[in-house]
């Protein structure tokens, strides 16, 4: 299992690397110091397995660089890891598509159950919440609240469907500035740089019908 192990913490970070190299299957094929040098690392190494902390600096928190990796890497499981175990963390966490959540306190046979049950595919959420509420959280995820508002999904659905800003203007009878700043919205709401991980998102997210 090749793994990449995120965090901001230098100690914290060859820790971790330290404590996995106790395991024969895990490889640690590259570690980061912040969000954007992950997304870079992950193109460039691969990895099966991402173990990504919450808090970091330089605008991109674990749960932004998380929605980023997935657009880019879907095949990549990440497992959040972080001292924070409130419910709202979690939900945050799943609604990013985090496919585990442990704490730092766990023991390291914890880490490694964690990345083995992401690596095949399965969710692994240790907190001391119970299994009905993660249970919950993860059906509400089916259902996501939208955070944008219905003006910006009408612009990014023109957007995915080719239309240029003058004629999403003209369709909508708004100026192209407008449209402008409804995809500027659009992508610092989703935590986007790029315009092609824009319509990626617009897809996946809201018009899975058009092919």
């Amino acid at each position: 299992m090749k793994v990449m192990v995120v965090d901001d913490h230098d100690l914290i970070r060859k820790g971790i690397i330290l404590l996995l190299g106790n395991y024969q299957d895990i490889e640690v094929t590259a570690d980061a110091g912040d969000g954007n040098e992950a997304l870079v690392l992950a193109m460039q190494t691969e990895p099966d397995v991402v173990l990504m902390d919450i808090s970091m600096p330089n605008g991109l928190d674990g749960f932004t660089t998380t929605r980023q990796l997935l657009l880019q890497q879907p095949n990549i499981k990440v497992v959040l890891l972080t001292m924070h175990d409130e419910e709202a963390y979690i939900r945050k966490a799943i609604q990013s598509g985090a496919h585990g959540y442990i704490l730092k306190k766990s023991q390291g046979s914890e880490l490694y159950e964690a990345i083995y049950h992401v690596y095949h595919g399965r969710c692994y959420y240790n907190t001391d919440l119970s299994e009905a509420q993660i249970e919950k959280m993860m059906k509400e995820k089916e259902k996501p609240i939208s955070p944008l508002t219905l003006r910006e999904q009408e612009v990014l659905r023109l957007n995915v469907l080719g239309y240029t800003n003058k004629e999403i203007a003209e369709k909508l009878h708004i100026s192209a500035k407008t449209v402008e700043n409804h995809k500027a919205n659009i992508m610092n709401k989703l935590g986007l740089k790029q315009k092609h991980e824009m319509i990626q998102y617009g897809i996946k997210n809201y018009f899975s019908d058009i092919h």
